[in-house]
């Protein structure tokens, strides 16, 4: 199995590489990803000017890693197009720092960097956890490890577009693992108002929405301390794979399980 990663946090973000580490056990893995953090951006894709590209020092062994001037859609777009001379099974966006849920899907730069894989016919996943203390994204790189073996055994269709989002829990405290929906907000935006002493500015800052969520919603299921998985489509009125439901995240779960007790 040969695995492209990607990320929105930058070639050199922390959890980035420990994704990498725990996904080398198991397949090839290519990383090309952007020179910078460039979180929030959503699908942007650069038109404008053109693109460069150099070939960084992997922070992993024997693992390909590339890092582009341009944003995580870009680098995607490059990757699939130019850099991977391999066939490429699966293309994983993650692990970023900071929950992608609710509406904040629509501008991730995460979920924008999936998309690219999604729109070109690949499995994709866009996975996130939660920043509170920020202290298992080995855990969390188990968790994406195990479900890429899965998803490479299974037969499942070719639309499979997952947005995974973790809590920040050991998997000893975590619940279970969850199909999810999107809940209808996560954030809103407000704006703040400065002066440099030259003239005024605008500072755009994220509130989160201080409400209870159902357990079916994203942002539910992590309040409850379980994983949320949410089929995404690039059409809204797509319907959810009937080979994607709750048990087959259960299987996972469990497996996950007995490897802790081993």
């Amino acid at each position: 199995m040969r695995i492209l990663v990607t990320n929105d946090d930058g070639i050199f973000a922390d959890e980035l590489w420990t994704l990498v580490g725990e996904l080398s056990n198991i397949a090839r893995v290519v990383v090309v990803a952007p020179d910078r953090e460039q979180s929030a951006i959503g699908t942007a894709v650069t038109l404008s000017q053109p693109l460069r590209v150099r070939s960084v020092r992997p922070l992993v062994p024997e693992v390909e890693a590339y890092s582009v001037e341009g944003t995580p859609a870009d680098s995607v777009i490059l990757a699939l197009e130019k850099l991977v001379a391999d066939k490429v099974d699966l293309v994983i966006s993650g692990i970023n720092q900071g929950l992608n849920v609710g509406n904040d899907v629509l501008i991730s730069g995460t979920v924008g960097a999936a998309l690219q894989g999604y729109l070109r016919g690949f499995h994709t996943l866009a996975v996130s956890m939660s920043t509170r203390d920020n202290s298992f994204p080995g855990d969390a790189a188990r968790v994406v490890a195990l479900l890429a073996k899965k998803i490479q055994s299974s037969t499942l269709p070719s639309n499979v577009f997952l947005n995974i989002n973790l809590p920040s829990l050991p998997l000893t405290e975590i619940k279970g693992m969850k199909v999810t929906r999107l809940a209808g907000e996560s954030h809103i935006d407000t704006v703040e108002e400065g002066h440099d002493g030259k003239r005024k500015y605008y500072w755009l800052v994220r509130q989160r929405l201080d409400r209870n969520h159902d357990e079916i919603t994203d942002i539910g299921a992590i309040e409850q301390g379980i994983i949320s998985v949410t089929l995404l489509h690039n059409y809204l009125n797509n319907k959810v794979s009937p080979s994607l439901t709750d048990a087959f995240f259960a299987e996972i779960f469990a497996e996950l399980q007995k490897g802790r007790e081993r």
